[in-house]
């Protein structure tokens, strides 16, 4: 099938959820990504394949490694861009998202990337844009560009997706990168354990998903990978008590130098909070791909947004070598 299924108005393509994608799509844009990873060792780190485009980066939450990565996966690949956070925009004056994606559109985008409280938000602003939307992250629903990240970490570290087992440990109710990130690793072949207080993992959803549960630390122990979740309080009901204290939680739950094996990979999407869900010791270890999954952002973003702006029959193979041609050079 074709990549990101059209709902816009023009019948776009867009990367609104993990569930969109087929295997071979997120293969392609893994082995594009590996493409343009040559870039990024190069004095001049850009490529003239998006010249003449435009993206528009939308955030309506806070974000330090996604706004920026999508920003200079934008310009590394020569595309212009523009940037909008909430807060002294016309939201803060009662601008709706629907008013704010007309203005916008108005400007012709090639390309929206929107974050937004609300779930389901990027699916509402396809149906105001002619533009390609990608989620960069929708309330508790979905983060799809985090799990093609963590993919490309995973594959380049250990070679393979398939086979794994992945344990992700932490707040999982309130997690899209969570969300994302058991369909992504169970459509690549992985198995994944969901660890953490009974009170933040959805029993019945991790069912319906084909993972399992396990409410001990100790059972980290057997996996290939220990993938680290902060406790989302900004997206907890005010009163809530998921779990006693963050203190009580820490001993319980924390991924410590003790729970995890030096023959293990440990990741987190960050931010990180140090000595809660995960200790300093464990997160500057040489076990650590945390810093690898920043990199691994910027070219699979960039991989994100060549994939979305080409056609089909230019995607991969000689695609991807023109892909990587300096700024400046004559291309085919």
């Amino acid at each position: 099938m074709d990549l990101y299924p059209p709902t816009g108005l023009a019948r776009r393509r867009h990367l609104l959820s993990i569930g969109d994608l087929e295997r071979a799509d997120v293969e392609r844009i893994l082995e594009t990504a590996e493409g343009f990873e040559s870039v990024m060792h190069r004095d001049v780190k850009k490529v003239p394949t998006l010249r003449g485009r435009t993206v528009m980066n939308v955030f309506f939450e806070s974000s330090t490694r996604t706004s920026s990565s999508f920003e200079l996966a934008a310009k590394r690949l020569s595309a212009d861009t523009v940037n909008l956070k909430a807060s002294g925009s016309s939201v803060d004056k009662g601008e709706s998202l629907k008013d704010t994606v007309l203005t916008l559109s108005a400007y012709d985008p090639d390309v929206i990337v929107i974050r937004h409280p609300q779930a389901g938000a990027p699916a509402l602003v396809t149906r105001h844009t002619d533009a390609h939307v990608v989620n960069a992250g929708d309330g508790k629903h979905q983060h799809p560009t985090q799990s093609l990240l963590d993919l490309y970490t995973i594959r380049k570290a250990l070679g393979q997706v398939e086979g794994l087992q992945v344990a992700i440990v932490g707040d999982v109710l309130h997690s899209r990168v969570a969300r994302s990130n058991i369909q992504a690793l169970r459509l690549l072949g992985a198995e994944v354990l969901l660890v953490g207080p009974p009170a933040l993992i959805p029993r019945d959803a991790a069912a319906a998903m084909g993972v399992t549960v396990s409410y001990d630390i100790g059972d980290i122990a057997e996996a290939d990978v220990v993938y680290v979740l902060r406790m989302q309080r900004e997206r907890m009901l005010e009163g809530a008590n998921y779990v006693p204290s963050l203190t009580e939680y820490s001993a319980l739950w924390g991924v410590t130098p003790e729970r995890v094996q030096p023959s293990q990979l440990v990741m987190h999407p960050g931010p990180i909070n140090r000595g809660v869900e995960i200790a300093a010791e464990v997160a500057d270890s040489a076990s650590s791909r945390i810093v690898d999954q920043v990199r691994a952002g910027l070219v699979t973003r960039m991989a994100v947004l060549y994939d979305l702006l080409t056609e089909p029959t230019t995607r991969g193979g000689q695609a991807a070598l023109r892909a990587v041609e300096p700024a400046g050079q004559e291309v085919a």
